[in-house]
């Protein structure tokens, strides 16, 4: 009997999640596409570069949905145990809990570990070609589209107007160009009554020919006269190049772009976290010590350097007992010693300020590294928590409906993301450590998981409710 039940949870659980993986993924690649398509349309891009663009983008969505999925998977799974009664009969008969929930638990394990790593390996590369891929359309300008009555503006110095384009060809008409080559002032205005449009070089290139027009245009004053003279030209043909480079989709190479902490794998991130470990030991010793030789000088490194105008004022004073290094200076002497010492101390203020920002900056991304790094095990150990939490739940609620499973998971998992992203704002910021921010999520979870788990255990559904037992006690009579 046993070994059905286990067969019947296995057969439970895939489906549900599953289903709910494919339906949480879904409604995150819509709000992706919601909030970024207006970016990507009307630029010209691939439509190849558009499917490879989502996809990469697909791998941060994995991330959150994985753990959802199983949190609802186990709740539908015993909930529906519950519901059917077959978890009644199977108490009944001495089977206890642990016996029925390891092969679930087995599950979120392997869910887990294939997630952890889908984390340290497949997620970072994801997230590297996404922004690199982001770069590359972002640099991209939209495409050469003229439209009749409207002026044309995304090319460099020309501005170009036409009154009428047929549909499916490269021919003009009435076209009027601006040409500020020559600067606002000097502008060159040209007419034509037919054009025609020729790209090469994959589009990288376009010739615009002019036919049957004329051009207007300012000219600077001659060594003759210094008043500006205005030409005007008649042409029968005249041919325009533009260079539209930046209109052409070119994807960078891998070497033009840096990793960050979230598109770096984990051993690059704990080597990086060893390299600024190491450079803040060295910068905070080299701190130090420019404060201990700034309040304490030492004699003999004084004596090598060569004295500065201040100590040599002092050195001249007669020797005579004084209250005061500078009572035997005239006035004069008096305040040019101050002044170099204020300087002095000033000098030794920057460096320290500088030297104290540079390691505020490295502990603060040394801090980024560690956050992600423990970010890639707590979301993955998060998978095992929900289980725990899903099944001792699911028993306890009794229901299997869409409704009622999916209000309490969404309940659950928005309080554990909002907290696991607090923490890792706050603890970049410096106001705990790193894996306190990054675990304290885990660390709530398995506390509700542990109290579930007694309720379960001790079948505390089936006696009244501590508050009614605790009335009891004390109203009860003592004799």
């Amino acid at each position: 009997m046993l070994r059905r039940l286990h067969w019947l949870l296995l057969r439970r659980l895939p489906g549900p999640f599953f289903g709910w993986l494919g339906i949480l993924m879904f409604l995150l690649l819509m709000q992706f596409l919601i909030r970024w398509l207006p970016e990507i349309a009307g630029k010209g891009i691939p439509v190849l570069v558009i499917m490879e663009l989502i996809t990469y983008n697909l791998a941060y969505m994995m991330v959150l949905a994985v753990p959802m999925s199983v949190l609802l998977a186990a709740l539908m799974a015993f909930g529906g145990l519950a519901e059917s009664k077959y978890y009644t009969v199977i108490k009944s008969t001495g089977i206890s809990f642990s016996e029925i929930v390891w092969p679930a638990l087995l599950c979120a394990l392997l869910v887990g570990s294939g997630l952890l790593y889908f984390n340290n390996v497949l997620l970072p590369e994801a997230n590297y070609r996404a922004r690199q891929l982001w770069t590359d359309i972002r640099n991209k300008r939209p495409g050469f589209e003229l439209q009749p009555g409207v002026f044309y503006d995304e090319m460099e110095n020309y501005s170009i107007l036409v009154g009428d384009r047929p549909a499916g060809s490269n021919r003009l008409i009435d076209v009027t160009i601006y040409d500020y080559t020559q600067g606002r002032e000097e502008q060159a205005v040209m007419k034509a009554e037919r054009g025609r449009i020729r790209s090469s070089q994959g589009g990288a290139r376009l010739t615009l020919v002019l036919k049957d027009g004329e051009m207007h245009r300012p000219l600077p004053p001659s060594s003759h006269s210094i008043e500006r003279r205005y030409e005007t030209l008649e042409f029968n043909r005249h041919v325009i190049h533009f260079n539209l480079s930046d209109a052409v989709f070119r994807r960078s190479t891998e070497e033009e772009a840096a990793r960050s902490t979230r598109t770096m794998p984990l051993p690059g991130l704990l080597e990086t976290t060893d390299s600024l470990r190491a450079n803040l030991e060295s910068d905070y010793n080299d701190l130090y010590s420019k404060i201990e030789s700034s309040l304490f000088p030492s004699p003999s490194a004084d004596s090598s350097a060569p004295p500065d105008s201040a100590t040599t004022l002092l050195a001249d004073a007669p020797a005579r007992p004084r209250l005061h290094p500078l009572t035997s200076l005239d006035s004069v002497s008096q305040r040019t010693a101050v002044t170099i010492a204020s300087q002095k101390a000033r000098s030794v203020q920057s460096r320290i300020e500088n030297a104290g920002r540079e390691i505020r900056w490295k502990d603060r991304r040394l801090r980024s590294y560690e956050v992600e790094i423990h970010k890639k095990f707590s979301i993955a150990v998060a998978c095992i928590i929900f289980m725990v939490i899903g099944a001792p739940l699911g028993l306890a609620l009794q229901r299997s409906g869409l409704a009622t499973i999916g209000g309490v998971a969404l309940g659950i998992f928005m309080f554990y993301w909002i907290t696991l992203v607090q923490g890792e704002k706050l603890s970049e910021r410096g106001f705990f450590p790193p894996w306190i921010g990054m675990w304290i999520a885990n660390l709530l979870m398995s506390g509700v998981g542990f109290w579930l788990l007694v309720y379960i255990l001790l079948d505390l559904g089936a006696t009244p409710p501590l508050r009614t037992r605790l009335w009891k006690w004390l109203t009860s009579d003592p004799s």
